[in-house]
């Protein structure tokens, strides 16, 4: 298969993130052409499936790696395999994440894709439950002003007062924008699904002013020069090189103005419900780590100690 997506070989995987394994992926040689016919029905599976391309090309790295340790036909594959397969990778202390992601596509492939009940029963660690990190109001306006004045300000404006992933917002288009009414649809966000998204009053009046301004007409509501769309790598470097200017010592990532827009309403009052359905969570156990993070609203408790003697 030509156009299979290289793997990272596990030697090299010792605390790597699964975003700095997705860059390492680039670096690495094909399958070998005797794997090369599975895993081209596999993706096949995946896209009819509709699983994300990046999601695809996880699942075909960690099927690559299964197929080349198992080194057996599929009809004499067992449970120990699979274990063994994942006790290398542990061995090389990968994190519990990608332990999990790589449980996740195996068992994808053995049992949905090939029928085989080889990976159901296998316990992996629960993946660590890490707050997201979360900026102020006075770090979040430091970004803006150190961002430069235009399409890049805009765009992490976009991003912090929508809550939309980087990935939504790169591909955003004027059409999606309901001016007048301070909407906009974000299409096959997430698990390929729609959803309506608020936009700032504020936001949208320079936003109107640059797209007024731009000499170049594109589809797409932040584009390069030529009216392409940018990446989502373009859009890190912004806020990485934003957040140095403003001397934020901690990690900024466009994910972090997304934690901050939910923090940030629901320390306000708002919903949390609502907060659910405007940055696409199918469930609420998945927005309701915010509510471990609202430190406004955990020095409003007064100690009952303190009511003792009232």
């Amino acid at each position: 298969m030509a156009d299979l997506e290289p793997i990272i070989p596990l030697d090299n995987a010792k605390s790597l993130s699964i975003e700095e394994m997705e860059k390492k992926a680039a670096e690495t040689a094909p399958a070998p052409h005797s794997i090369q016919p599975i895993l081209t029905a596999f993706r096949q599976e995946l896209l009819v499936t509709g699983y994300s391309p990046k999601t695809i090309q996880m699942y075909l790295i960690y099927t690559q790696k299964f197929l080349e340790h198992a080194s057996k036909t599929p009809e004499t594959w067992t449970k120990q395999d699979v274990i063994s397969f994942l006790a290398k990778a542990r061995e090389k202390n990968v994190s519990n994440a990608t332990l999990s992601l790589m449980h996740s596509a195996l068992r994808f492939f053995l049992e949905q894709h090939l029928k085989l009940g080889i990976v159901e029963d296998i316990k992996i660690p629960k993946k660590a439950k890490k707050l997201p990190s979360v900026l102020t109001m006075n770090e979040i306006k430091s970004i803006f002003l150190n961002t430069r004045h235009g399409r890049n300000r805009l765009l992490l404006q976009f991003i912090y007062s929508t809550g939309v992933r980087v990935s939504e917002a790169v591909k955003m288009k004027g059409m999606d924008i309901d001016w007048e009414n301070g909407t906009a649809q974000v299409k096959g966000g997430k698990g390929n699904k729609d959803r309506m998204i608020v936009l700032s009053q504020k936001w949208i009046g320079e936003a109107k002013k640059y797209l007024n301004r731009k000499r170049v007409k594109s589809e797409f509501l932040f584009s390069k020069k030529n009216g392409k769309s940018i990446s989502t790598d373009t859009v890190e470097r912004i806020i990485r090189q934003s957040a140095k200017e403003s001397k934020i010592l901690k990690r900024v990532t466009p994910h972090v103005l997304r934690h901050s827009f939910a923090t940030h309403l629901l320390e306000s009052g708002e919903n949390i419900r609502k907060i659910q359905v405007l940055l696409g969570h199918a469930n609420l156990s998945t927005t309701s780590i915010y509510t471990h993070v609202s430190n406004e609203e955990i020095k409003k408790v007064q100690s009952p100690m303190d009511k003792l003697y009232h």
